[in-house]
This record gives structure tokens, C-alpha cells and sequence, in this order.
């Protein structure tokens, strides 16, 4: 039986749709029962039929409640739920300490389940935001330094979570393993009508609302390729202990983003914004401008990354970034998004 933490979230139900089509038991757990229909809804989205393998069990990170339960019997974790928001919280200790403590929480559990392993979802945050060497690829040995500067409580918060899992397995596991997933940007196909934070910038380039395009550059990953990766960590031997990027290929700017999809796509949606914003009037409107704020450490982040260790230790073979974005922009499409 595997538990998947957070079953509401983008990537959580990718992982239970996958390890459900494959054969598996699955607990998940999520903050409210109240929201079990919305995962079964997903999920027959995913063409799932048979639910009769699928359990759910309410736990929120911030508590100790249920996590005992929810370990129990299984062989397996995926770690994947994380606070997220789409807007900045006013003091970023709201987004770090759930995930901090609530990752501990989880890892606790597993170990006193006598669960094998667990695989924790981080990010590319917590690996390649303090990497300055531009002559060199960032890889999984590479760490972000938690006191960047212009760093999001987002990203701040993972690269915390992800310290804490590792000190705790060094000083506490006992017997239990860990394997670590950083993805860059998830895009690629919803299964429910709810926006992913990747989404809404997508978003806001197809239907124009978004009237010039940040010279941002960005990294991508489908989320069924993150999905699969986090079930290839799961049981592969050589995952142990380790790290991976979940990156699809090459990076991508913003404008390039909106080119691509606008040749594929124009015919459908006639409002694609592809003129470019100059990175002087992003600089200028960061001034007084939270939001144009948290773009500016965007404009020079260098992102160029390998997948090398995901494709050779665990034979992982991701989409393109084209297939992702097509994806995404078809389930926007689809749930009435655009």
C-alpha cells in the first residue's frame, strides 16, 4: 500500500491515478473529507472506474492528527503535499512552518509505521536559486542558500522542508529511506477545473490579460512525468538517498512561451500577448510594485539544468516542453479557463 500526501493537489492526483492504473493500494490524505469527491472526480476523469483500492484519511500538516493512521500498513510514502499559494503570505513563517514541521510530521510517522521509504516531493527552488556559475549546469549537488536574496517563501520553504528531511533521516530515520524529487515549473494536463500556480501564468498569456511578457526564463515538466518519476523513486534500489530534477529539456523565456503557443494556438484564442516587456520598465515598476518585485530575481535567474541522473539511474524518458504547454493550454481549454 503507498500513502500520498496532499491527494487534492496537481501532482498528488497524478501520483494516485498512476499508482492506482498500476495496481497499487493507495491511502491519501487530505486536509478535509469534505473534499473526496473532488479527488474521486479527478480521478474518473483520469478514466479510473475502480475506486474500491483507494482510501482516504483527513490530515492537515499543522497537526499530529491522523498521521499515525495514515502511515499505517503502508510500504510506501509519497510526500507531496506542501502549502501553496498563489498570492504572497504578509509573513512568510505562514508558508515555511507547515512545511518544515509538517514534513517531520510525516517522516515520523513513516518510520514508526516501519514504512520503507519515502519519497518527498521539494523542488528546483531548493536546488539551482544561489547557483552563479553560468559556465556550469546545475545538478542535484547543488543547493540553494535559504537567505538569497529575492528568494519566495515558496521556494524558501521547500529548500527548509528538504534540509529538515534529510537532517531528521541522518539523525532519527532508523531503517526508513528517503528519495528527494525537485521539479522545475509542472505543467501539462489538469484533471479537475482547479488552477495550479503554474497555470495562472499561463493563463494570462493566452487570454491577454498579460499585455507584454516578462523576459522571464523557465524551466518546465510535465506533471505525469513527475508523477512517474516520484513512482520510479519509489522502488527502484538506486534511488536511495538521493536526489533528482524532474526537467523536461532545454529552459524557455516567457516570450519564447507565448511565440510557440500562439503559432499553435492563434487561430483558437486571438488574444495571445507576445510583445516583450523590457527589463527596465519591470526594474522601474518593482519599485512600487509588489508584484513586479518578486519578477525581478526572475529576469537573471539562471536555470540551464540536467535531467541526467532521473534518465540513467532510473531510466526516466520526459515529454517535451511542448507537449506540456499544449497540455496545459487544452485543460484550460477545457474546464473553461479561456
Amino acid at each position: 500500500m503507498v500513502l500520498v500526501t496532499g491527494g487534492t493537489g496537481f501532482v498528488g492526483i497524478h501520483c494516485i491515478l498512476q499508482l492506482l492504473q498500476k495496481g497499487y493500494r493507495v491511502k491519501t490524505t487530505i486536509r478535509s473529507l469534505q473534499r473526496k469527491e473532488d479527488v474521486i472526480a479527478m480521478l474518473k476523469n483520469g478514466g479510473i472506474t475502480d475506486l474500491s483500492q483507494l482510501t482516504f484519511v483527513e490530515a492537515d500538516l499543522t497537526n499530529d492528527a491522523n498521521w499515525s493512521e495514515a502511515a499505517a500498513g503502508c510500504d510506501y510514502v509519497l510526500h507531496v503535499a506542501s502549502p501553496i499559494s498563489l498570492r504572497i503570505p504578509k509573513d512568510e513563517n505562514d508558508m515555511i512552518r507547515p512545511a518544515v514541521e509538517g514534513t517531520l510530521r510525516v517522516l515520523r510517522a513513516a518510520r514508526d509505521a516501519g514504512v520503507k521509504r519515502v519519497v518527498m516531493t521539494s523542488n528546483f527552488g531548493a536546488v539551482g536559486y544561489s547557483h552563479t556559475d553560468t559556465t556550469k549546469v546545475i545538478t542535484e549537488e547543488s543547493w540553494t542558500d535559504p537567505n538569497e536574496p529575492g528568494l519566495s517563501a515558496y521556494n524558501k520553504s521547500k529548500v527548509l522542508a528538504e534540509r529538515a528531511a534529510w537532517a531528521f533521516m541522518e539523525k532519527e530515520g532508523g531503517n526508513l529511506e528517503l528519495s528527494v524529487i525537485n521539479p522545475v515549473g509542472i505543467f501539462g494536463p489538469s484533471l479537475g477545473p482547479e488552477l495550479s500556480s503554474g497555470f495562472g501564468l499561463l493563463k494570462q498569456v493566452l487570454d491577454g490579460s498579460m499585455k507584454r511578457v516578462p523576459n522571464m526564463t523557465i524551466s518546465l515538466v510535465d506533471v505525469r512525468d513527475v508523477a512517474d518519476l516520484h513512482l520510479r523513486a519509489m522502488t527502484n534500489p538506486a534511488a536511495k538517498g538521493q536526489r533528482f530534477l524532474a526537467i523536461a529539456g532545454e529552459t524557455m523565456t516567457l516570450p519564447d512561451i507565448a511565440q510557440f503557443l500562439n503559432h499553435k494556438l492563434g487561430d483558437k484564442l486571438r488574444h495571445i500577448s507576445t510583445k516583450r516587456l523590457p527589463d527596465w520598465v519591470v526594474r522601474i515598476a518593482a519599485l512600487f510594485n509588489p508584484t513586479a518585485k518578486n519578477l525581478v530575481p526572475m529576469l537573471s535567474r539562471y536555470r540551464t539544468a540536467s535531467n541526467e541522473k532521473a534518465k540513467t539511474l532510473l531510466g526516466w524518458q520526459p515529454r517535451t516542453n511542448e507537449e506540456a504547454l499544449l497540455a496545459t493550454a487544452d485543460s484550460l481549454m477545457q474546464f473553461g479557463h479561456l
